[in-house]
């Protein structure tokens, strides 16, 4: 999945003005050990995706994963997060602006390192999903996007509801067959972000043509 050639317009978030460089996004998206939020609740995984040239295999879109087999290896893995990231970043997420970001937030806070994430832009794919295809289809989670606008059909998916049971288990020392199929459905889902933001564009591209 090459980088695009040109800067992408966020015209469909509600930015007409805007324009991105493709290579400061970052797409992610974490695994927590539950839904609530606050301060009991943590990630346990973190997942990345951007467009990287890469000296030995080209240029493509780059998957990066971050978990943690112990508790006490949270600070690293939050610490290793922040060194994906620069001023100048764009994160791009799903639903993250309202859950991911201030869980990390919290994270961060509570492990009383220098938040990475403060003051970085954010286009979140949510919102401007649910402007183009609210009541098209029963609902706009991103795995009804990924299956109905990219086409996208997941085989042996396990949903991110089981993901807490699935490294609970494996941190008691349970197998780690159910953990392998988190890191995939993680990896999916930001490989997902890049190509729905890309189909957002077309679509608002498309839209606005008609209707010209």
């Amino acid at each position: 999945m090459p980088a695009p050639a040109a800067a992408l317009s966020l015209a469909f978030a509600k930015r007409p003005d805007d324009a991105l460089d493709p290579r400061r996004l970052l797409f992610f998206d974490t695994e927590t050990t539950g839904l609530a939020g606050g301060t009991g609740t943590r990630a346990f995984m973190i997942g990345a995706a951007d467009w990287h040239r890469d000296p030995h295999h080209g240029d493509g879109l780059r998957i990066r994963q971050l978990m943690i087999s112990t508790l006490s290896a949270e600070p690293a893995m939050l610490r290793a997060f922040a060194q994906w990231l620069a001023p100048d970043t764009v994160l791009s997420s799903y639903n993250g602006r309202c859950y991911d970001t201030p869980l990390l937030n919290t994270r961060y806070r509570l492990a009383r390192i220098a938040n990475p994430l403060s003051g970085l832009d954010h286009v979140d794919l949510l919102f401007p999903a649910r402007r183009m295809y609210r009541g098209v289809w029963e609902n706009c989670r991103l795995a009804t996007m990924e299956r109905e606008l990219l086409r996208i059909v997941r085989e042996d998916d396990l949903p991110g509801s089981q993901a807490p049971a699935a490294w609970l288990h494996y941190l008691r020392g349970g197998s780690s067959s159910l953990l392998r199929r988190v890191v995939a459905h993680n990896h999916q889902d930001v490989a997902t972000l890049a190509q729905l933001m890309l189909r957002l564009i077309q679509s608002h591209d498309e839209r606005a043509l008609s209707s010209a």
